[in-house]
């Protein structure tokens, strides 16, 4: 069984019920399942759209990571994500963070995921989760990168989680 680290995002439409349901999706599929809190933030590299809403998820699992990210993408594909603006609005968004301590850069998906150290949206519910998880890109623990993070997003706990 493999360790692995999901983020999940949502800022088009019901933001609470899409997280929801991708939540119910997870709990049915795996084992071993632990969630963070959800937060509000910042939207950081296309910042004309809404805020989003931001969960990490730890999760045991068999699949492989290609296999995995099929599953995901069909988590969006049921919230009828669009991928028309690069960075932009999504009804759902799934990313791999970690699998194990893997790395791997196949078409569609580089793990660990290339750019969640610099990310506070990914870091502030990471730490939440395990603190003490080592980084494979930086060497360092979820909590020493967010305490060393530069991204200036406001991240805040969502009022209904």
């Amino acid at each position: 069984m493999a360790l692995v680290y999901l983020s999940l995002g949502s800022n088009l439409g019901d933001r609470d019920q899409f997280l929801a349901q991708a939540r119910q999706a997870i709990l049915k599929t795996f084992s071993m399942v632990r969630f963070s809190k959800v937060y509000e933030t910042e939207p950081v590299d296309l910042a004309d759209q809404p805020w989003f809403l931001n969960q990490v998820v730890e999760l045991q699992t068999d699949l492989t990571p290609e296999v995995l990210l099929e599953w995901a993408r069909s988590l969006e594909a049921q919230a009828e994500r669009q991928r028309k603006i690069p960075k932009g609005p999504r009804t759902l968004d799934v990313d791999i963070l970690l699998y194990d301590d893997w790395k791997l850069e196949v078409e569609d998906l580089v793990l660990p995921h290339p750019r969640m150290e610099q990310r506070r949206h990914v870091l502030v519910p990471l730490a939440e989760l395990s603190a003490g998880l080592f980084l494979p890109a930086s060497c360092l623990t979820a909590q020493e990168a967010l305490e060393q993070v530069k991204d200036p997003a406001q991240v805040r706990p969502h009022a209904t989680a």
